[in-house]
C-alpha cells in the first residue's frame, strides 16, 4: 500500500498480491483516514505501507514534510505490524495531472480533486516496486 498524505486529502493506492503494478484505490479525507486505514486492514492483507516524503528539487524537506513525518509516528503506534517506509514523492502531482490530461478523460472527471492524489500514490508504489522488487 502506498499513501500520499495531504492536509486535506490523502491518495491510496494498493498492489496486486504478485505485486507487478499499483493501482490507485481512494482518495480520503485526511481526518478520516486512520479509521480508513483501520477498516482496510481488517479485512486485507498489507505487509508494507509506503508514505510518500514531499521533498524540494534539492532534496530538502518541504513544509508539509513534518506533518507526514508526524502521520508516520502516529501510524506506527497504531499498526505497530506494518513495515513503514518512505518514498521520496518528488513530482509525483505533477506526473499524476499529466498522466490526467493525456488520459483522454471528460473535463467534469479530471477536475475530481482527489484523481490526482489517488494517482500519485500509485507513482508512489510503482516507484518503490521497481527500486526494489524487481
Amino acid at each position: 500500500m502506498a499513501i500520499d498524505y495531504g492536509l486535506k486529502r490523502t491518495g491510496v493506492a494498493v498492489t496486486d498480491p504478485l505485486q507487478i503494478i499499483a493501482s490507485g484505490l481512494d482518495m480520503v479525507p485526511t481526518s478520516e483516514l486512520m479509521d480508513f486505514l483501520k477498516n482496510y486492514f481488517s479485512t486485507e492483507l498489507v505487509e508494507k505501507v509506503i508514505v510518500g516524503e514531499p521533498l524540494h528539487k534539492d532534496g530538502n524537506p518541504m513544509e508539509i514534510t513534518q506533518k507526514v513525518y508526524g502521520f508516520v509516528q502516529q501510524f506506527k503506534k497504531l499498526f505497530p505490524d506494518k513495515e513503514v517506509i518512505l518514498q521520496d514523492e518528488r513530482f509525483t502531482s505533477k506526473e499524476a495531472s499529466s498522466i490526467i490530461m493525456q488520459s483522454g478523460l471528460k473535463k467534469k472527471k479530471r477536475r475530481e480533486k482527489g484523481l490526482v492524489d489517488k494517482i500519485a500514490a500509485a507513482l508512489i508504489l510503482q516507484e518503490y516496486m521497481e527500486q526494489n522488487i524487481w
